[in-house]
């Protein structure tokens, strides 16, 4: 019976405590402007709309328009698919062809390499393309060129010979080169390898 009587007790001390703490609320405006902001907010969590309403499922025209899609989700198509680009071995003769004096597509592009890695630089055409301060590095191995900080012609190996060994660069040169090789990758991404016409 006194347990009885010690579990009402608690009981009623419950409700008193939740009777004080539901009329500070209702009678404070204040308060009750949180609390309605806080339902606002929790509500959604509670019962999120279904997957298959317009909020989550957009016609193909919302998805491909970033400006109709709500900021709180990524749903919009970009307006094409990127170009693949596969990697390719190239040897000195086929790399020249991409130094962007072509017409066609792929003669726009423009390629060089470093450290026998080869770089799609064509975004940077200002720079590497003809008439750019680095265009005669266009189509060509940069190896050289890049460990020395020079762009002269005689740092580039004639096409008809084999690609460069770079034995004699002095650790320095190795290391300004294989930070320029570090920079494109980073920026320009690998597209490819070049490769001497006997491994070919």
């Amino acid at each position: 019976m006194n347990q009885l009587k010690q579990s009402l007790g608690e009981q009623s001390e419950l409700l008193s405590v939740l009777h004080k703490f539901a009329e500070s609320i209702y009678t404070n405006p204040l308060n009750l402007l949180l609390l309605g902001l806080i339902l606002y907010i929790l509500l959604p969590l509670v019962s999120p709309s279904s997957p298959l309403s317009s909020r989550w499922t957009p016609s193909l025209a919302e998805a491909r328009s970033h400006l109709a899609a709500p900021s709180d989700r990524y749903t919009y198509l970009p307006p094409h698919h990127p170009d693949v680009i596969e990697r390719t071995k190239y040897t000195p003769r086929t790399l020249a062809v991409y130094d962007g004096t072509g017409t066609t597509q792929d003669g726009e592009r423009i390629l060089l390499a470093i450290n026998r890695k080869v770089f799609d630089v064509t975004k940077g055409k200002n720079f590497y393309g003809p008439g750019g301060p680095y265009g005669n590095f266009a189509g060509r191995d940069a190896s050289r060129g890049m460990a020395k900080q020079s762009f002269d012609l005689d740092m580039l190996t004639p096409l008809d010979r084999p690609i460069d060994a770079l034995e004699d660069l002095t650790p320095s040169e190795v290391k300004n080169m294989k930070e320029w090789q570090a920079h494109f990758t980073g920026k320009y991404g690998i597209v490819g390898e070049l490769i001497d016409e006997n491994e070919a």
